[in-house]
């Protein structure tokens, strides 16, 4: 799909036809639509095509009339029972004339531009747009981040509920999602730090600012995953020793009464054989062995308990 936008009188309007400072959006492109805008665009088609690779790092590419920067940014895609936090590439490419987006996804971070809910966001301004997407994406991880925490928070009172594997690989899908949410801001902080160099990003004294927040941002988001990915860790594997330990306590309660219970067997058996047998020929004799292992039983489940067996 090919949008394109551009600022007039404050108004972002939708246009069909390539002007001066457009900005054009494609999302989850087809072949020929990336073939048709390397043409009216003169850029290379793997430029285009880079964002396309989940497993693309993000860079910055500098060419003859354009350059271009891709960095990773937050998705949460849809189970058939969760949401899994995950990264994908987004490509923007930038020249004179026009800004160029690239993404496999419809993110949520740019229908936020299209919806005017950002201010001071103008197509023409092609250096403060570039940065405004990217503070916007160092927000969606600090805001994807905390709902994480907050998810992790649930499954650890829900863990102390019912303590089911259920929960602990709910756990262990929130800390791979860390793990690539880490790598991304990581990467992220690479291209930034190298944005800080690049004399067209830092033209104006206010885009230096903007960009600076930005990897002030990037940085805060950085610890928290970190911080959130080892807090995880150790209250999964806490879990996992309780759910261990509880086990191992149901299994020597059961163990114990297996024990208990085995004395009125045994004693049964004995009367059970052919043989003669004290009190075999008494009429009240299965009275009396009932009293019997009655007693023995209770003097058994007496010192277990004694002990702490069960």
């Amino acid at each position: 799909m090919i949008q394109i936008y551009k600022t007039v009188e404050n108004e972002l309007l939708t246009l069909d036809t390539i002007e001066e400072g457009i900005w054009v959006n494609l999302v989850n492109p087809s072949f020929s639509e990336i073939n048709e805008t390397s043409e009216r665009f003169n850029i290379e088609i793997n430029d285009l095509k880079a964002a396309l690779d989940k497993e693309e790092r993000a860079r910055i590419e500098t060419e003859e009339n354009y350059f271009v920067i891709l960095v990773d940014v937050p998705i949460i895609e849809k189970d058939s029972n969760s949401e899994i936090y995950s990264t994908i590439p987004l490509a923007i490419i930038l020249s004179k004339s026009f800004i160029i987006t690239v993404c496999t996804k419809e993110l949520p971070l740019l229908n936020e531009f299209i919806n005017k809910k950002v201010r001071g966001f103008f197509t023409f301004k092609k250096t403060r747009f570039i940065l405004q997407i990217l503070h916007r994406n160092a927000s969606y991880f600090l805001r994807y981040l905390r709902l994480i925490d907050r998810k992790s928070n649930q499954i650890e009172e829900e863990l102390h509920k019912s303590m089911k594997n259920k929960e602990l690989i709910h756990l262990l899908a929130l800390e791979k999602s860390l793990v690539y949410f880490s790598t991304s801001l990581r990467a992220n902080e690479i291209v930034l730090e190298r944005m800080l160099r690049l004399e067209n990003i830092k033209k104006y004294p206010d885009d230096k600012d903007l960009l600076e927040d930005v990897i002030i941002e990037n940085k805060q988001a950085i610890e928290m995953a970190n911080i959130y990915s080892k807090i995880l860790s150790e209250t999964r594997d806490a879990f996992s020793s309780v759910i261990s330990n509880n086990l191992n306590i149901v299994m020597k309660f059961l163990t114990s009464i297996t024990i208990v219970m085995s004395i009125p067997t045994i004693i049964s058996s004995f009367y059970g054989m052919n043989v003669g047998l004290p009190m075999s020929k008494n009429p009240n004799a299965f009275l009396y062995i009932l009293l019997i292992t009655f007693v023995l039983s209770i003097v058994s489940a007496f010192i277990m308990a004694k002990k702490k067996m069960f």
